[in-house]
């Protein structure tokens, strides 16, 4: 598929996404366009799977008659393998073109047309052939966030059972183009929408997602000399697509670990590992408080990531201070700026040949009390702070604030120093600023040869760092400062000169002309 073909698939979707804008707000029609679109790739997965089982029989799976004997029986075996494999099943009649065949979205006037009920059936058809399986928490309450009884849809059944039959006739249409397993194009097309729903979200829109450029820069950062992850872990991962972006980076990785707070954000990042062909066996991610309730305890990665909400409240619980994630600090993170413990969370799941990249407030760099604390142990204990990365302002969806990558290894190929990266004022500005390919090549190029380049980067001693009293902030070791353009006095005093002369010669012929009209000079 060309270049042009993909964008114009979605384009596709997105106008498709029109269909319900107006409706309501765009995190709300977001969850519906984007569980469809799964409910189909779901479909379609299944009848590829069911029709290669099927093949040496001579037999479509759409075909089989579920009401015969022998077609009771195909599904019975095919139901076995499915849920074994794909870990889910679909009976034919609840394939994707088959409801939307049946909805053909257009005649509101035909009762047969009315598949709202069974829509509703089949979205809790597929989490209950997971029961009892492998694949059951991965499928659990995946499709709760689809209300297809909800009146913001169409005040009356009917009103929702016409737009609903739309959308899937308009999808219905789209060859996602499954069956090339090399090609991600609808993994590309997902992505792009949550994209598209996050930049039209506002505030909300953090909760989900890190823009594209700062989470190739993280991926970038955590694949630095690897080509195959045994696992990486995003402790707030939101739809999973900064999880998914580090995959890109490597030939491979083993699995996917991630925790989301968020139910709704939650439901998205399990569709969004699925629909990028990541098998349900291949990732973990759970729903829960990271810091409160950790869910992977005892865990370790290879590389983690995370954009966490930025300065967030949490319990600073007095009973954290024997939790083996906080305890050596000898302080927790400010309850009213839980920053520093997701630091702490991850470092506590870094493995020991990991790398991991948090993005985090500038406040966090130089803050005082318990913060400042926790950044001395870092730094003069353990060690492990490998590079400060300053980004530019009003580059995250819901705030203009600038921010700063932190880097952390346990295991320091530079343990006498640490890189300072002054990234702030390369960048393409608009409405939202955005860091361009050439400036995320410099950042990574400088952090992997640690470069030093005048007014951008430095290496600062840990004696430095000291001497500044673990006081991060980036001015202090890159120096920005522009020196002034030298004046030349005397060329000025010149000129100052020349301009006096001449206006007293204008002076002289003001007051002539004034003369001759009899009227008094304005000086």
């Amino acid at each position: 598929m060309s270049d042009e073909q993909k964008k114009q698939l979605k384009q596709q979707l997105w106008n498709i996404a029109d269909t319900l804008r107006g409706k309501m707000d765009a995190d709300e029609f977001r969850d519906y366009i984007l569980g469809f679109i799964f409910y189909k790739y779901l479909s379609e997965k299944m009848e590829m799977y069911a029709d290669s089982i099927l093949k040496a029989d001579n037999i479509k799976y759409k075909d089989i008659k579920e009401g015969m004997k022998l077609g009771r029986e195909y599904i019975e075996v095919i139901r076995e393998e499915a849920v074994e494999k794909l870990g889910y099943f679909l009976k034919p009649s609840e394939l994707f073109r088959e409801v939307a065949q049946r909805g053909n979205g257009e005649n509101e006037e035909d009762a047969s047309n009315f598949i709202l009920e069974d829509l509703q059936k089949i979205l809790l058809n597929i989490q209950q052939s997971t029961m009892g399986t492998a694949s059951e928490e991965d499928f659990d309450h995946l499709f709760e966030d689809m209300d297809l009884n909800s009146t913001k849809l169409g005040k009356t059944p009917e009103a929702r059972n016409i737009i609903i039959s739309k959308v899937l006739s308009h999808l219905d249409k789209i060859d996602f183009k499954l069956e090339h397993t090399e090609l991600d194009v609808l993994g590309d097309a997902y992505e792009y929408l949550i994209g598209q729903f996050a930049s039209g979200a506002g505030k909300k829109a953090g909760e989900f997602y890190t823009p594209q450029q700062v989470s190739i820069v993280l991926a970038k950062i955590v694949t630095t000399g690897k080509s195959k992850l045994k696992s990486v872990y995003d402790p707030t991962c939101g739809s999973g697509s900064l999880l998914l972006r580090v995959a890109k980076e490597v030939k491979e990785v083993s699995n996917f670990y991630g925790q989301e707070l968020n139910r709704t954000t939650y439901n998205l990042a399990r569709m969004n590992m699925i629909l990028h062909g990541v098998h349900y066996r291949k990732f973990d991610i759970k729903q829960e408080d990271t810091l409160e309730h950790p869910q992977h305890l005892g865990k370790y990665f290879e590389a983690i990531v995370a954009n966490p909400p930025f300065s967030a409240i949490w319990s600073a619980n007095p009973l954290f201070t024997s939790d083996d994630r906080f305890s050596q600090y000898g302080k927790l993170a400010p309850s009213s700026k839980a920053d520093f413990a997701f630091v702490q969370h991850m470092i506590y799941h870094l493995a020991e040949n990991g790398i991991m990249a948090i993005v985090l407030p500038h406040g966090a760099l130089f803050r005082g009390g318990a913060e400042q604390q926790i950044r001395r142990y870092l730094i003069e204990e353990a060690n492990y702070l490998d590079a400060v990365i300053g980004l530019p302002a009003n580059i995250f969806y819901g705030t203009s604030i600038p921010t700063c990558i932190l880097v952390f290894k346990k295991c320091r190929e530079q343990p006498n120093d640490v890189m300072f990266i002054n990234a702030s004022e390369h960048f393409q500005r608009g409405t939202q600023n955005i860091l361009r390919p050439t400036d995320i090549d410099k950042i990574i190029s400088t952090y992997r040869h640690r470069k030093v380049i005048e007014k951008y980067s430095y290496n600062a001693t840990l004696k430095e760092i000291e001497d500044n009293d673990y006081n991060l902030n980036i001015p202090r070791y890159v120096n920005t400062f522009e020196e002034e353009k030298k004046v030349n006095i005397a060329a000025i005093s010149k000129k100052l000169k020349s301009l006096e002369s001449r206006m007293k010669k204008t002076d002289i012929g003001i007051k002539k002309f004034c003369k001759e009209l009899n009227i008094n000079p304005p000086f």
